[in-house]
């Protein structure tokens, strides 16, 4: 197979650069040449309008796909959790990195007093804004759009009491302050914490070096997030929360799936523990669970509301 540089999109964040300069030096370790293309996205360019409102999934990883389609990258990297369950045709999952925290944290502004009154938290999520609001039902929740940087800044910048943000994303790039607090209430986006490398089907120079970037518990855990994820139809658009762990001693995987309704009220949860040969189709079980114990009507509810 003739050598070639391997040409790595990715969005032009800090942490995004953060990401594939990761990926370049793992590759360059294993003696591939990488070259880095930096790409804005529509979802880091419209900040002014909530991701649910822009109407597509994938926002912050279609730029990449059409740049991967039309032959300008070879690859992209991507936080996991923002790439849709289902990729463009051509366009395959190459590897998923080895998971790094799964954990939601709460960014403050050194008192936490609020949290037993009345408060503002910020964040764009549906997810976290369903799952607050369901802890703290006499709050308030603004939206909260940008990258890591942007939101960082815009608590700076506002007289809220907090942001929500994914602890993994602030690590990665030192962001993280020492004004937060673990929300291990709460349960993560599908795949939070881990990173997918994205390839074109045909190109077998690419998908053999990224084959080795592989993190195999990361990949069958996040399989598992997702599938629950994709079952339930909720691309970006509804408060989903899934997170799977190994046991390795007991040989077992432990699942906890939520469905929300948007103000946190009603609340759809699953928690189970299989044997590991059971991981190709907890999710999707899982997943048919919620469904039949009310989440079809409330998906139903949760379309016609964001339709409002």
């Amino acid at each position: 197979m003739t050598k070639k540089t391997i040409r790595i999109g990715t969005r032009d964040s800090e942490l995004a650069l953060w990401q594939a300069n990761t990926v370049a030096n793992k590759l360059k370790s294993l003696g591939y040449d990488t070259e880095i293309i930096a790409v804005k996205s529509t979802g880091d360019i419209i900040l002014d309008k909530p991701l649910y409102e822009l109407g597509i999934t994938g926002i912050f990883t279609k730029t990449l796909d059409i740049a991967m389609l039309n032959g300008s990258v070879d690859i992209a990297v991507h936080s996991m959790k923002d790439v849709p369950t289902a990729l463009p045709k051509g366009i395959v999952q190459a590897a998923v990195l080895e998971r790094a925290s799964t954990l939601d944290i709460l960014v403050h502004k050194g008192n936490l007093d609020f949290l037993t009154a009345s408060g503002t938290v910020a964040t764009g999520s549906l997810r976290r804004q369903a799952q607050w609001l369901s802890k703290y039902p006499e709050h308030s929740v603004v939206d909260l759009r940008g990258n890591v940087n942007t939101r960082m800044q815009k608590l700076e910048d506002n007289d809220w009491n907090g942001a929500v943000f994914a602890a993994a994303g602030l690590e990665r790039i030192n962001l993280k302050p020492g004004n937060f607090i673990n929300l291990d209430w709460m349960i993560p986006a599908p795949a939070q914490g881990a990173m997918v490398v994205v390839a074109m089907e045909s190109d077998n120079y690419v998908l053999d070096a990224l084959s080795q970037l592989n993190d195999i518990e990361t990949e069958i855990l996040t399989y598992i997030e997702r599938q629950f994820l994709r079952t339930l139809e909720g691309g970006c658009t509804a408060p989903i929360g899934a997170l799977a762990t190994y046991n390795e001693d007991e040989d077992t995987i432990h699942f906890q799936g939520v469905l929300f309704s948007l103000d946190g009220a009603q609340k759809i949860e699953i928690d189970k523990t299989v044997p590991i040969e059971e991981w190709k189709k907890l999710g999707y079980h899982s997943a048919q669970e919620v469904l039949s114990n009310g989440g079809t009507s409330l998906m139903i509810s949760i379309r016609n509301d964001l339709k409002k």
